[in-house]
């Protein structure tokens, strides 16, 4: 009965740190592109290049894409 708990505990914190591991990989990724894709939307903005709003939606789509994302969101916003 000891060892079946144990045996349960010890899985439980696997997949915990499996879980934190895999969550922070994510979450890195994301933060990472948003920064470069803010950066690179601020720069184009402010040079007057295209003119982007910063919406939930056209940030979402920085996040994921990055630098894609943002040429994405120039080319949506030439059309």
């Amino acid at each position: 009965m000891v060892l079946e708990h144990l045996i349960l505990l010890i899985l439980i914190i696997a997949v915990g740190i499996l879980f934190f591991k895999l969550t922070y990989k994510i979450l890195r990724y994301l933060a990472v592109n948003t920064i470069i894709g803010l950066i690179l939307v601020g720069i184009l903005n402010f040079l007057g290049i295209v003119h982007i709003k910063l919406t939930l939606i056209n940030l979402l789509i920085i996040a994921f894409g990055g630098i894609i994302g943002v040429f994405i969101l120039i080319l949506l916003s030439i059309l």
